[in-house]
């Protein structure tokens, strides 16, 4: 179609004339609204980049002889981590005589990723530098997937707390509600 036919139509309609390829023979172009389709992609972009996840590398640092109510604790922490779609860098420090005993730390590690394989695996096997052994433990699940689970999970909570207006969220306050709503017997 001649330009000039073109931009008649397209002043007949009220939209504008976008050219969409420049490089093909011959040029083709598009009757559109040129403003709604900015904000539209400008809308996609912001969507785009607000369900984009930033790769976290979160640091657990610990030592050879750890008591094991701390392991439990730390392990909860890595476990929290992996939940949450992170890479999880593990360091255990050695001091004075433990540098000799190497396997210690190993070990320790070795357990680590055991206990925690159902939500992550082995990205980089244990390796000495100097005086610390370093491991990096990566998610089964991406960051993306993670934040949608928390996501929903959220939304299903509000849904809940809509649905039941009044009542606690937390058991234990469920309970002591339901025994004060139960009548005393005598």
């Amino acid at each position: 179609m001649p330009l000039a036919k073109a931009l008649e139509l397209a002043q007949e309609y009220d939209l504008d004339l976008v050219e969409v390829a420049a490089n093909a023979r011959p040029p083709v172009c598009k009757l559109m609204d040129y403003g709604k389709f900015k904000y539209e992609s400008a809308m996609k972009a912001r969507e785009a980049r607000k369900n984009q996840a930033h790769t976290v590398i979160k640091e657990m640092k610990l030592r050879p002889k750890i008591d094991p109510h701390d392991y439990d604790t730390k392990k909860g922490h890595v476990v929290r981590f992996l939940k949450q779609g992170d890479k999880v860098k593990i360091t255990i420090m050695f001091r004075g005589r433990e540098q000799s005993r190497p396997e210690l730390g190993y070990r320790l590690l070795q357990r680590l990723a055991e206990d925690v394989q159902d939500l992550g695996f082995v990205e980089s096997n244990p390796k000495q530098d100097g005086r610390n052994m370093i491991m990096v433990l990566g998610p089964h699940k991406k960051k993306t997937e993670a934040m949608a689970e928390a996501r929903q999970a959220q939304e299903a909570r509000k849904a809940e707390a809509k649905a039941n207006p009044g009542r606690s969220q937390n058991p234990a306050d469920t309970e002591a509600q339901a025994a004060a709503e139960e009548p005393a017997e005598a």
